[in-house]
């Protein structure tokens, strides 16, 4: 990408790196041979999840809220946010003596909300609102409207794109010579607005990819319909990439100069969360394990070139972990759902386990209701097999001894409620 209008420019960039210097960590680019040999390519990582507030969020905040005049300080700020800005803010409100007030979605994992306590402390409130990052924005800019604070944009602001350009300065500065390929997560296009800036003035033959997640492809339906698009649903289950729409700034930034944007399943990004945490002793959120999981979609693409991926957050929930290892199951087609139908006669059960589940299958889910007046009596059953091959084989003996009743991996209505 040439550097053009459509861009932060690199003293700007250099401004950020100057304040940040004592405020962020410059954090690590770190080979990892694990996934080098499993790509047949070189593989960094980029460790913004061992940043100061386990995000590169803090880079964007603070260079915005530190470019403001006294008086516009003296009214304070306030933002919206998922979680990690919220921590970049609430860092950065501490460290400047400056008040701020934070809305955050009410499904926020609680682990977010308290870190963005624990940084901000006495300087800053936190307000819950609505179930999704755009009903939180629509509060913040009421309260900026109402009493005059300055609203911090995560993501569609050049002082935070300049910011989050850092992380692409480090990137080019310590990271090997000649990156083919830079990884990272999309959500509003901060950081990958950032990143192409860097990457405009000081290494224009390194493409950036882009990675959303498949419930919530806002860059990705914008640039493919060439204008802003609002989606009208998300999936909101990366809250650190889950937006309605993107910014301005960051569409005519990433349109112009992003190599391409691909989706990523859920599912497959919790497999990726556990693969780090197992394999490599990383802590990875779900929008920080994005651009990992994208290597699995780009194999042929990457084959021997230098990839830097960014693990750009590390603020996961250990509450979370359960649904991830159910999400990451179902992935892998281990994990299944039935509604069986029991015959209502002694010994329905025992014949069941006996004779129609596996030697290797193991029920980790079992919901029943038995009904006096009927024939059949339904269960909700969930199994999880040894080998994605052994599920057919189940659906046969099911169906052989008059127990199956309904497949519910594939009736989206039905699995909600499950996961």
């Amino acid at each position: 990408m040439p550097a053009t209008l459509a861009s932060v420019h690199i003293e700007s960039i250099r401004e950020a790196a100057d304040k940040l210097k004592n405020v962020a960590l410059r954090t690590p680019i770190q080979h990892n041979q694990r996934l080098s040999d499993k790509f047949d390519c070189d593989i960094y990582l980029k460790r913004e999840d061992l940043q100061i507030v386990r995000s590169y969020k803090i880079r964007g905040a603070y260079n915005k809220i530190s470019s403001l005049s006294q008086e516009e300080l003296a009214k304070g700020i306030v933002c919206a946010s998922a979680g990690n800005h919220a921590q970049g803010v609430a860092y950065a409100c501490k460290t400047l003596n400056v008040k701020g007030r934070i809305y955050m979605p009410i499904v926020t994992p609680k682990q977010k909300i308290d870190q963005t306590k624990f940084f901000g402390q006495d300087c800053i409130e936190v307000e819950l609102v609505g179930d999704t990052y755009d009903d939180s924005y629509e509060a913040a800019q009421g309260y900026s409207r109402d009493r005059g604070a300055t609203f911090v944009h995560p993501f569609d602001d050049l002082q935070t794109i300049a910011g989050q350009a850092t992380v692409g300065l480090e990137i080019v500065e310590d990271g090997p010579k000649d990156i083919d390929y830079i990884i990272v997560a999309i959500g509003g296009g901060g950081l990958a607005s950032g990143v192409l800036s860097t990457l405009a003035h000081l290494s224009p033959n390194t493409k950036l990819i882009g990675v959303e997640p498949a419930g919530a492809p806002a860059m990705l339906e914008s640039i493919n319909q060439g204008e802003l698009v609002t989606l009208k649903e998300v999936d909101t289950f990366v809250d650190g990439a889950a937006v309605r729409k993107v910014g301005s700034n960051t569409f005519e930034i990433c349109k112009e100069g992003l190599h391409k944007v691909i989706t990523v399943p859920e599912n497959h990004i919790c497999q990726t969360i556990l693969d780090l945490y197992n394999r490599d002793a990383i802590v990875a959120e779900p929008a920080g394990a994005m651009a990992i999981t994208a290597l699995d979609y780009l194999k042929e693409e990457l084959k021997n070139k230098k990839v830097v991926c960014l693990v750009g957050g590390g603020n996961n929930d250990i509450v979370r972990m359960a649904e991830i290892k159910e999400r990451a199951l179902l992935f892998n087609q281990v994990k299944h759902y039935f509604i069986v139908r029991f015959p209502q006669r002694p010994g329905a059960l025992r014949e069941f386990v006996a004779q129609i589940l596996g030697p290797n299958d193991d029920i980790t889910h079992f919901e029943f209701s038995k009904k006096s007046n009927r024939e059949k009596a339904p269960a909700i059953v969930g199994v999880e097999l040894a080998s994605p091959e052994d599920l057919q084989p189940l659906i046969d003996r099911m169906k052989k001894g008059n127990f199956f009743g309904e497949y519910i991996n594939d009736k989206p209505d039905l699995f909600q409620y499950l996961i």
